[in-house]
């Protein structure tokens, strides 16, 4: 696809711009798409922590694969359920896209100068 630069992909997921100078990202995973600013990014980031801090169901025939786990949205209105398998895979996405966003943008600085 044309004017379509990868950032980040995974097990779960990718993220992407739809331009090289966009400053919004595109996250996906498991049909759900968000368009996200790399603040909004962080913030969903958060959002996955703070999942992986509730228990899990004890004794659950699914284990770790359970979708058990309520996970907040960047959309205030939405939350998905989630298993602590893919809260696992949603981070490593998370923490991928804002570690490459971050390379870019340091090295735009670096190559101004």
């Amino acid at each position: 696809m044309d004017g379509v630069f990868k950032v980040y992909d995974n097990e779960i997921g990718i993220s992407f711009r739809w331009q090289k100078t966009a400053k919004l990202i595109q996250v996906i995973f498991r049909d759900i798409g968000f368009h996200l600013s790399v603040l909004e990014i962080e913030n969903f980031l958060d959002q996955v922590i703070d999942s992986k801090q509730k228990q899990v169901c004890m004794g659950c025939q699914y284990g770790k694969d359970c979708r058990s786990m309520l996970l907040r949205t960047p959309s205030s209105k939405v939350s998905i359920a989630v298993s602590l398998n893919e809260l696992n895979q949603i981070e490593d996405l998370l923490r991928g896209t804002l570690f490459q966003a971050d390379l870019e943008q340091y090295l735009n600085k670096v190559c101004k100068n």
